[in-house]
């Protein structure tokens, strides 16, 4: 056989054409005769040049002319490349599908857990769940990320390219977060926010700086965002209710439909190496469907998958047709509730969220309701009533809720919120006592207990209670506020411990720092406990006040009588000893007319700074302290406003100001600025009062738009 290199000779030769004879019988080569009625070597040129320039031109006109919108095509390009990953990792997780339908999902899961019984040959059986141990999801997951980065080596668009696909927003746990930008969402509130699932983020309470309010929760919040408007008031306990912004029920509080619906590929890179363990902790199962309702499951199921896919308006049609077909099915009642409470979060409507409280009421007291779909079903109703400011109504399920499942201490400790939030710390009191002679080592109802404890200034008594049952780590006690009176509590008590728990708070990501513990920030603002007026940038407000000093203290000095009350106590329990009394021009951007009439040439310096009138997180006020006094360390609630002290009687000695480490004093004329976000503490040890005034005024970093849409504190 001759060698490869023999044939590409071989095809390298020129093959002489055959010879033709012409019209005229004289002998020519082929190729000479095909010339006379062919295209030439020459026009076969000429085309080419032809088409290569009117390409050239028209690649011109597209670029001069604009005729295509790039951005758009590289957009639509890039909106390719999540499902481009989500296929790489379904194909690596199909070794394990188990149930034969081609793919890796909840069900294949259940198999492998033993949760569910199909048959499966018991070769087929092992080898999977030998797989499984040997390459983790967490492994398949890293080989996806590989293959992905090899097979779509732009699919992955730098966050400054103009095309960047977004990506899905990270869901908070049920935890107060201190780290979001509370202006991000059109319609959370400082209380409430809502996730990626739908579901209700109760936020912190805004302490008033180390305040134990009464009122452990007390600013609703609505779709319309509108504090005080008829939406978020208070309504009697048979009033139509309102839904928090949750289309998704939780796995642990409120029980999922029995509706097989295929999990979407985009949440399976979610999975992580523990998401095996994981399901099997999880709670058994709810029943939610009687003995009639089995007989309809595919079609409650059908339906229920339009409302997981996000097709919220077929579905709320889907139930609607179920509800007119079945009017005495619980379950397909409370999936007509659930999608419309997810219609209600697409449209942020609270009317439509209104009319899913009522819907979930019907579920729960129609006839052969399963226990589990009215436990689920009044548990939405109260969240929803809470999301809205209705607590009265939202008390009132809770406490039928508990009367039905006596015996259910997670119920009973919502029970007890809901009467921290009407500010009934007494019967929150009584209720938490409960739990703990039935449940003493429930952490949820320790660290409440302790706050309450400690909101009836019983220091002591409140410290076993929040230690306890924050070590506890169960679900609801990693909380911000826990911390921050846990440490608080320690320190009036002089334990330096305080300073572990603050840093244990820190590392948690509730306290920016150890010194600033504020819970209420925005993110990426400027952080230093002192500043100069020119670091804020409010010269000129700064130079009014201090030009004007004397005209300020005159007026407050007319009202400083005790006869008049103009003065009132501080009653936000910041004292450790002496008298502290406070006279408020501003409070959250309001002007108290009142007040300011008896004072006028203050507030009228003050009327045309917005940064301080219309500071809704801060105030304007006289402060007047006597000797003797001493006020806690203590921080304030938000990063959104630095404070101003304006000197106005200020005795020779005796009286300062320590914000972090740094310990200052006033002058008589000058202008002291800080962020109160920041630890500080006052003394008072002079021989007469001290009198001062305070300015709060917005962060000079927050935009105008975040000025406007941050809810008051």
């Amino acid at each position: 056989m001759a060698p490869r290199k023999n044939f590409r000779n071989q095809a390298k030769k020129e093959v002489k054409p055959a010879a033709v004879v012409n019209k005229n019988g004289v002998k020519v080569e082929a190729s000479v005769a095909a010339s006379g009625g062919g295209f030439s070597g020459t026009k076969i040129f000429t085309w080419f040049m032809v088409l290569a320039l009117l390409g050239v031109w028209s690649s011109v006109a597209v670029v001069w002319f604009d005729l295509v919108d790039y951005d758009n095509v590289i957009a639509e390009r890039a909106k390719e490349f999540r499902f481009n990953f989500s296929e790489v990792l379904q194909g690596k997780l199909s070794a394990y599908d188990a149930d034969g339908d081609g793919d890796f999902d909840v069900e294949d899961a259940k198999v492998l857990l033993d949760e569910k019984e199909i048959k499966v040959p018991a070769p087929k059986m092992e080898r999977l769940k030998k797989g499984l141990k040997e390459r983790p999801v967490s492994v398949l997951l890293r080989e996806a990320k590989e293959d992905y980065a090899v097979k779509e080596p732009d699919a992955a668009p730098t966050p400054d390219d103009d095309a960047a696909v977004p990506l899905p927003p990270i869901s908070d746990d049920f935890i107060p977060d201190d780290s979001r930008d509370e202006a991000t969402h059109p319609y959370e509130d400082e209380n409430n926010a809502i996730d990626t699932k739908g579901e209700l983020v109760e936020k912190a309470q805004p302490q008033q700086t180390v305040e134990e309010s009464k009122q452990y929760n007390n600013q609703p919040g609505s779709y319309n965002n509108q504090p005080g408007s008829p939406e978020t008031k208070e309504t009697e306990a048979e009033s139509v209710p309102e839904p928090e912004a949750d289309v998704e029920p939780e796995v642990e509080s409120v029980p999922e439909p029995e509706a097989d619906v295929e999990p979407e590929v985009e949440s399976v890179p979610e999975l992580e190496a523990e998401f095996v363990p994981e399901l099997k902790a999880k709670k058994k199962k709810p029943k939610l469907l009687n003995k009639f309702e089995k007989t309809i499951k595919t079609e409650i199921d059908a339906a229920e998958k339009l409302r997981k896919k996000g097709k919220v308006e077929e579905a709320v049609r889907a139930f609607e047709t179920l509800v007119l077909q079945y009017p005495q099915s619980p379950r397909c009642r409370y999936g007509k509730a659930l999608a419309e409470d997810g219609l209600a979060e697409k449209m942020l409507s609270n009317d439509m969220l209104q009319k899913a409280i009522g819907t979930y009421k019907e579920a729960s007291e129609l006839p052969n309701a399963t226990p589990d779909l009215i436990k689920a079903t009044l548990k939405k109703r109260a969240e929803r009533q809470q999301f809205l400011g209705r607590m009265r109504g939202a008390l009132a399920t809770l406490e039928k809720l508990v009367q039905i499942f006596p015996e259910d201490m997670a119920l009973k400790n919502d029970l007890g919120v809901a009467h921290l939030l009407i500010g009934d710390n007494n019967s929150a009191k009584r209720v938490y006592e409960e739990v703990l002679a039935t449940a003493p080592s429930d952490g949820f109802a320790k660290v409440h207990y302790g706050f309450i404890l400690k909101s009836e200034n019983k220091i002591a008594e409140s410290i076993p209670f929040l230690r306890d049952g924050l070590e506890s780590g169960d679900p609801g006690t990693d909380d911000g506020r826990f911390y921050f009176h846990l440490g608080d509590a320690l320190q009036r008590m002089g334990d330096d411990s305080a300073y572990k728990w603050y840093e244990r708070g820190h590392q948690r990501g509730h306290f920016a720092s150890v010194w600033q513990r504020s819970l209420y920030n925005v993110d990426g603002l400027k952080a230093q406990p002192w500043w100069t007026p020119k670091d804020t940038g409010y010269m000129d407000l700064v130079k009014t006040l201090e030009r004007n000093w004397r005209i300020i203290r005159d007026e407050a000095q007319s009202v400083m009588d005790k006869t008049t009350g103009l003065f009132v106590p501080e009653e936000e329990n910041l004292r450790e000893k002496g008298e502290w009394g406070q006279f408020t021009l501003w409070q959250q951007g309001k002007k108290a007319g009142e007040s300011c009439r008896s004072v006028p040439k203050t507030c009228g310096l003050l009327e045309r700074y917005p940064e301080a009138t219309g500071c809704k997180r801060g105030q304007i006020k006289f402060s007047v302290m006597q000797p003797g006094t001493h006020v806690w360390p203590h921080t304030g609630p938000t990063n959104c406003r630095l404070r101003m002290h304006l000197g106005l009687v200020i005795p020779k000695t005796g009286c300062k100001i320590r914000c972090t480490n740094d310990t200052r004093a006033w002058e008589e004329g000058k202008v002291l600025i800080f962020d109160d976000s920041f630890e500080h503490e006052v003394w008072q040890d002079a021989d007469s009062y001290r009198l001062i005034f305070i300015v709060d005024v917005w962060h000079p970093e927050l935009t105008q738009y975040q000025r406007q849409t941050l809810s008051p504190i």
